[in-house]
């Protein structure tokens, strides 16, 4: 895990909308995408990678990253507003509280044929299940924070933080 290099991208225009993942598809991304630690300084890179990949694509996208509660990196690119710092929080308190990603929250609701906000009696302004909030894990440790992204379309935001933990953990 070190200070990342920029990947190979394509260029915003030719790249394809994501499709949306299943079930067992985000749960096997949840399994493989595990940390052996995560410090400070890993936050500051993992965040400064996203970062990186949102302005490749010049996506108005703030991005959020936080360990047992203490935001450890946060950035607002160029378009973004404080709707997306809402956003994320909002996101956020989903992986906090059902220790999956935002996007698998609300897929698993949308697979028994109904939504998170009719069926999960939580507080729609306070919690949302769309994609973009990603559980931090830690290998003997379990959830120990979150990395958030908002800004794009719900997948879109899933996969740039997918992406940016690929290319973190391969580091």
């Amino acid at each position: 895990m070190s200070t990342p290099t920029t990947p190979t991208q394509t260029n915003q225009t030719t790249q394809t909308a994501p499709t949306a993942p299943t079930i067992a598809e985000l749960e096997e991304q949840e399994r493989r995408l595990t940390l052996p630690r995560f410090t400070h300084d890993d936050a500051w890179t993992l965040g400064m990678l996203l970062v990186e990949l949102a302005r490749e694509r010049n996506a108005p996208v703030a991005i959020d990253i936080r360990r047992a509660g203490q935001q450890l990196f946060h950035a607002a690119l160029p378009g973004s507003t404080q709707d997306n710092d809402a956003w994320i929080d909002r996101k956020r308190r989903v992986v906090e509280r059902y220790a999956a990603s935002s996007l698998l929250v609300g897929t698993r609701f949308r697979a028994k044929d109904t939504t998170f906000e009719a069926s999960s009696r939580l507080d729609p302004d306070t919690y949302a299940a769309h994609g973009g909030a990603f559980p931090l894990t830690v290998e003997g440790t379990g959830v120990i924070g979150t990395v958030v992204v908002s800004g794009l379309p719900q997948l879109e935001d899933h996969a740039l933080v997918i992406q940016a933990l690929e290319h973190f953990i391969a580091e």
